[in-house]
């Protein structure tokens, strides 16, 4: 799950103003505010918790509904519905058949960890340059509502655009200076409860692909509390176009949620989750063969 902050953590802001606080709260630099936002959202982890929860995506082509399990070997996803239609049987065995292949197989899950190792390698590299990389100004207070930060807590609105003077090191950061909008921070808990920004140019970027992402891009990610207070990321928008290789058209176009977070059991391997989603699956065909298909809500 965490791995998703490496899409949080592209449009990230910082800021290079004064700002005032509420009453009875001390004045503190943006700079400085977002700085120690940054430093807990790398260090954060929920102080290990991990869940199991459903994965709602809609893409172009249609849409499809996952349940996910957070392991300490990687995280285990299994499709349960396509297009709000649950999946036949066929579909279910070839499903659980693919996840099985990856517990039979150490050298597939080992090249699934190294991905995901890399995601939070990148989501760290370019959190770790935020406080440089943009400018920003107060915009007045909002409060906190399902899904977006504490329902209820009051969370401090900044825009951002990129800092002139900003000199990325690698192309992974090169993205963070074509990138403008806003961000809520909640300024007692030091977390990000959304970003939401916009390419106002063409950009370059790498991560071992060479291409540009179009002027007009958009993206909107939102945080939230789940369970007992820890944070989990719970909406995710994507609008991309542009080329990668040169030529190659490149699109990236989804909406996804992420919702019924339920704690996962301490020390939970990926077999051990497999078989947990097994289950689920399982109850879930049982549920939606007595309801029958018309009542069923797979998200």
């Amino acid at each position: 799950m965490r791995s998703r902050l490496a899409i949080l953590a592209l449009v990230v802001a910082t800021a290079n103003v004064v700002l005032i606080f509420a009453e009875q709260t001390p004045i503190e630099s943006p700079t400085e505010l977002v700085r120690q936002t940054v430093s807990n959202e790398i260090r954060s982890n929920n102080d290990g918790a991990k869940f199991i929860f459903r994965d709602y995506r809609e893409t172009p082509r249609g849409s499809q509904t996952k349940l996910i399990a957070e392991t300490r070997d990687g995280t285990a996803g299994l499709l349960v519905a396509v297009d709000g239609k649950p999946l036949t049987p066929e579909e279910r065995q070839a499903e659980e058949a693919r996840l099985d292949g990856l517990v039979q197989n150490p050298a597939e899950l080992r090249k699934k960890q190294k991905a995901e190792r890399e995601d939070t390698d990148r989501t760290t590299r370019i959190m770790k340059a935020l406080p440089e990389a943009f400018l920003y100004w107060p915009d007045g207070p909002e409060t906190g509502s399902e899904g977006v930060g504490k329902p209820g807590d009051e969370l401090l609105r900044l825009s951002f655009r990129p800092n002139p003077k900003y000199n990325p090191p690698t192309h992974t950061e090169q993205v963070l200076t074509a990138m403008s909008g806003y961000i809520l921070i909640d300024t007692n808990l030091h977390r990000i409860a959304k970003i939401d920004g916009t390419l106002f140019k063409e950009v370059g970027f790498g991560w071992g692909i060479l291409g540009h992402l179009d002027k007009g891009g958009r993206f909107v990610v939102q945080q939230g509390t789940v369970g007992d207070d820890r944070w989990e990321v719970t909406r995710m928008d994507l609008s991309f176009t542009g080329k990668e290789l040169f030529f190659k058209k490149l699109v990236i176009k989804s909406k996804e949620t992420f919702t019924d977070f339920h704690p996962a059991p301490p020390d939970l391997t990926f077999a051990q989750a497999v078989e947990l989603l097994k289950k689920q699956q399982a109850e879930l065909a049982e549920n939606s063969q007595q309801n029958g298909p018309d009542n069923h809500d797979p998200h």
